[in-house]
Order: C-alpha cells, then sequence, then structure tokens
C-alpha cells in the first residue's frame, strides 16, 4: 500500500532532495524514478504527469513549493542540488 505524500513545507521531505529528483519524480511518477535508480522495495502513490505538464509548469510548481521553505531548508535543498549535479544523477 502507498503511502500519502509529505507536505511539501519545511515539515515535509521534499527540500530533503536534489532539484533533478524533484523534477523526475514529478514528470515520470514515484515508481518510475525509483525504479530508474534501481530501488524496488518502496512503493510509491506519486503519479507522473509527463503528459499533463509541461517541463516548464513542473519547474514552476517546483519553485513555487521552494518559496514555502525558511532559508534554512531552501540552503540545504541548494546543497543537494548542487551534490547530484556533482555525483552526475
Amino acid at each position: 500500500m502507498a503511502s500519502c505524500a509529505p507536505p511539501h513545507d519545511r515539515t515535509g521531505h521534499t527540500w530533503h532532495h536534489g532539484d533533478k529528483l524533484l523534477f523526475d519524480y514529478t514528470k515520470f511518477g514515484g515508481y518510475q524514478t525509483l525504479k530508474q535508480m534501481g530501488v524496488t522495495d518502496v512503493k510509491s502513490g506519486m503519479p507522473g504527469f509527463e503528459y499533463t505538464l509541461s517541463d516548464q509548469e513542473i519547474w514552476d510548481i517546483l519553485a513555487f513549493i521552494k518559496e514555502s521553505w525558511p532559508d534554512r531548508e531552501r540552503k540545504l535543498q541548494e546543497q543537494r542540488t548542487e551534490a547530484e549535479q556533482t555525483e552526475g544523477n
């Protein structure tokens, strides 16, 4: 059974992830994104919006969500994005 999505504010864990993962999760859905990462033991109910939202709309939504985060969480998320880019993920 898939669990509900966490809140996207500072109390959730959205900000724990880099931009690429957030984008892929939104565009392709949780199942497909996790599968591509080799994660098969986690169930995700997050649908993909590849055929509903344009890439720009996804980036705009993520930017809107990020605006609700306090500076500390925003800076940590930026660091995760930088690490993601450095690792080539």
